[in-house]
């Protein structure tokens, strides 16, 4: 006679199905945990959305100097400008989130793409994923050196009664928005000229082609130590000691969002997707590098920069906070739409 069958004899089966069943799901799994935990395994690269110079560009390559160091494989920086900022960035949005390709540029690119160019190849908002912030530090203006004004107040005057060309650092950029603003305000006439950095105006403003220009001390702080340009004002992060006799905008009489909220960073980006753990990584070496890498550190000394960086959720709040500002005022001045 057959032993009967008991509830344990019949669940034997069904046991060794789902053993087998979970051995499978850790066999599949595993792998995954263990190419995850070898990151990084080969080289990495930070696309930069404007020309090499500058603020924005040093600062790609200073931290890069830092996480290649720190992460154990080369770390490259690779200047895409153009397109408002939008080539760099899309090379990165259509990347694999996988910790091998990151973005640096001005979040004030980002901000504006939605809302300044009628057709925005990505949405940064939903696209991208924020690192870290660091401030570009004290901002200022500057005039070619024969320009006939003493100070903002000259300026103004003279452009109530001819235009003044004005280059522009980055497409959108708080700068343009200031002096969109300025114009309203005044009355005094202002021709923008983009440029795809500081950089690359620079050399525009020496030789005199353009009468104004503006960016951070990065870009100006030796020709204007060597009377090559003349400095006008600090449109950015205040007064400070190195230059005691520039005014503020504020010391102009001009108040609203747009000369006192626009705050320029250069920020640190990857495509969405990118596994927390990385990005928390990643995020960790950011503010490691501005107390601890002599680069950064020389950096933020030149920019003049005092702000505290930030990285994670702060630099989450951040963007949701500035860039519908940026967007706002955009809007308000009639450029929306204007590329």
């Amino acid at each position: 006679m057959s032993r009967p069958s008991t509830p344990e004899a019949q669940s034997t089966p069904r046991r060794r199905v789902l053993l087998a069943g979970s051995a499978a799901a850790c066999a599949t799994y595993l792998p995954q945990v263990s190419r995850a935990d070898k990151w990084p395994s080969k080289p990495i690269r930070i696309i930069v959305g404007v020309a090499p110079g500058g603020s924005t560009d040093g600062t790609a390559r200073s931290f890069a100097d830092y996480f290649s160091t720190h992460l154990g494989v080369p770390v490259t920086v690779e200047n895409k400008p153009g397109g408002a900022g939008m080539i760099a960035a899309e090379q990165v949005v259509r990347s694999a989130p996988d910790g091998y390709t990151f973005l640096v540029t001005l979040h004030s690119q980002l901000a504006q793409a939605p809302v300044l160019l009628k057709k925005s190849p990505i949405n940064p908002d939903t696209e991208l994923v924020p690192i870290g912030e660091i401030s570009t530090g004290r901002g200022i203006m500057v005039g070619r050196k024969d320009l006939p004004v003493k100070n903002f107040t000259d300026v103004i005057e003279q452009a109530k009664v001819r235009s003044m060309s004005v280059g522009n650092y980055s497409i959108g950029s708080g700068w343009q928005l200031m002096m969109a603003e300025v114009s309203r305000q005044t009355g005094a006439k202002f021709d923008i000229v983009n440029y795809r950095g500081t950089a690359l105006m620079l050399p525009d403003v020496l030789g005199g082609q353009i009468d104004l220009g503006a960016g951070s001390l990065a870009g100006f702080a030796q020709v204007v130590e060597r009377g090559a340009v003349k400095p006008i004002m600090i449109i950015s992060g205040g007064k400070h000691p190195k230059f005691p006799d520039l005014l503020t905008w504020e010391d102009y009489g001009f108040k609203g969002d747009a000369f006192t909220d626009l705050f320029e960073c250069n920020m640190l980006l990857a495509p969405a997707g990118l596994p927390q753990g990385i990005q928390d990584r990643m995020a960790a070496l950011f503010l490691e590098a501005t107390q601890k890498s002599a680069r950064v550190k020389a950096l933020r000394a030149t920019l003049l920069d005092d702000h505290e960086p930030q990285v994670g959720r702060n630099v989450k709040a951040f963007v949701n906070k500035t860039w519908p500002l940026y967007r706002k005022i955009t809007r308000e001045l009639g450029l929306a739409g204007t590329l």
